[in-house]
């Protein structure tokens, strides 16, 4: 075992992973920008640029499932790397199309794929096998890499994208997904501390023979048919339903063009979007800290609700002062969900069931975010204007509110036949 004053491992793999999620987020993350650019350029339409939005959000969320199942099984490192790979090369791709459904395969089908391996469900897999003690803090460090990637993609696509066209943005962003983050995967990311001959951050207890941690592993995965017989598990999908459908679907997928029919610049705008990543770093952290020390609940609860009051407050920003506060607001709230939505189902479920369980919890995220990235187009090109659409996003953060209130975190063990389910976390 390591010297206490010696740095565990666990925390170069919660880096390598943290840049792993910060360039796959990022990348995911730039369609918006795109839209206005492609409306012109291609002239296909708000609705058609909006269901591909829509097609890549669902794709994304449907991809979780299998991708935490394979990495249950085959570890999460190895679909990291791979998934990093595709959404490098689904970038690439769409900087070449010359056809709407050509779109829908690059951006639509692969991107969303390959976003979906690297996504929250092989992430949190990572930090529970990692981390017995300080798991939401490596939650929070690793989601602070999803809100950096903002912070930093978002204003990069949008900067190329203006000065050298969305073609260019697409082919440097999967160029650079390739040759600098893949490496950093291959080279850091490790499934298990067992794997290394060390044990997990806080792990407590006598040491445990190879056959000893398979068999806890096999024992105290519970899975998602006996998951979807406890009321936390379908709270967690449904809050989480609404964080999709509030962040990525609406504001991510809509802001940019949102703002620029309200005479923002595009500049102005994007520089939002980057206090909304700077934002989303600070919240997500504290998010991780204050849910190993107060819990998970209530500052879920919270977060929820001053969601909703944010967009609500879109709808009135009157100046670049205003569009800054506004995006502060929202930014400190967008991925501080992250933190106790995964350490719930963590500490209800058990480390070893994280990755299957987490991919459905997010497949219901995309589900609310491609329903939203849709119904914000729809609303748009029939009425004129997003208001009815945010306000509808307003709407279900409040109810998520309630539903989060409603989880009991009490640990859910595993059926019968699989009689050693007692893996404490």
């Amino acid at each position: 075992m390591p010297s206490p004053r010696r740095l565990h491992p666990a925390w170069i793999v919660l880096g390598a992973l943290t840049v792993c999620m910060l360039a796959s987020t990022g990348v995911r993350s730039v369609f918006g920008v795109y839209i206005k650019p492609m409306e012109e350029e291609m002239h296909w339409t708000r609705f058609e640029l909006s269901t591909a939005a829509a097609l890549g959000l669902l794709l994304l969320g449907a991809a979780g499932p299998f991708a935490g199942r394979l990495a249950d099984r085959w570890g999460p490192a190895r679909v990291i790397v791979l998934a990093l790979m595709l959404l490098g090369v689904g970038s690439i791709a769409s900087a070449f199309v010359t056809r709407l459904w050509q779109l829908f395969v690059t951006a639509g089908v692969i991107m969303a794929v390959g976003a979906g391996g690297a996504a929250l469900s092989t992430g949190s897999a990572i930090v529970a096998r990692w981390f017995d003690k300080h798991r939401g803090v490596a939650i929070g460090l690793a989601a602070g890499g999803m809100s950096a990637g903002q912070l930093v993609f978002v204003p990069l696509a949008a900067t190329i994208t203006y000065t050298y066209g969305w073609r260019w943005s697409f082919l440097w962003l999967g160029v650079g997904l390739l040759l600098l983050i893949v490496p950093v995967g291959i080279w850091l990311l490790r499934d298990t501390p067992e794997e290394r001959g060390l044990r997990p951050v806080g792990a407590t207890g006598p040491t445990q023979t190879a056959a000893q941690i398979a068999s806890a592993q096999q024992a105290g995965r519970v899975s998602v048919t006996e998951a979807a017989q406890t009321l936390p598990f379908w709270l967690l999908m449904g809050s989480f339903f609404v964080c999709g459908y509030t962040s990525n679907g609406m504001v991510l997928t809509h802001f940019m063009p949102h703002a620029l029919e309200h005479n923002f610049t595009a500049m102005q705008a994007s520089a939002a979007l980057g206090v909304m990543g700077a934002m989303n770093i600070v919240g997500t952290l504290g998010s991780g800290w204050l849910c190993d020390r107060l819990g998970r609940r209530v500052p879920l609860a919270i977060y929820y609700f001053v969601r909703g009051l944010s967009l609500l407050f879109l709808l009135y920003v009157w100046n670049v002062p205003s569009l800054h506060f506004w995006a502060a607001l929202f930014g400190l709230n967008y991925i501080s969900t992250v933190p106790p939505t995964t350490t719930l189902t963590a500490n209800i479920y058990g480390r070893f069931s994280v990755g299957e369980l987490s991919g459905w919890i997010f497949f219901a995220h995309q589900v609310g975010a491609a329903l939203a990235a849709a119904l914000a187009g729809w609303v748009y090109e029939w009425t004129g204007s997003y208001s009815p659409a945010f306000i509808s996003a307003a709407v279900l953060a409040f109810a998520a509110t309630g539903m989060t209130l409603m989880i009991r975190e009490e640990p859910i063990r595993a059926r019968p036949l699989q009689p050693a389910a007692a893996v404490t976390t």
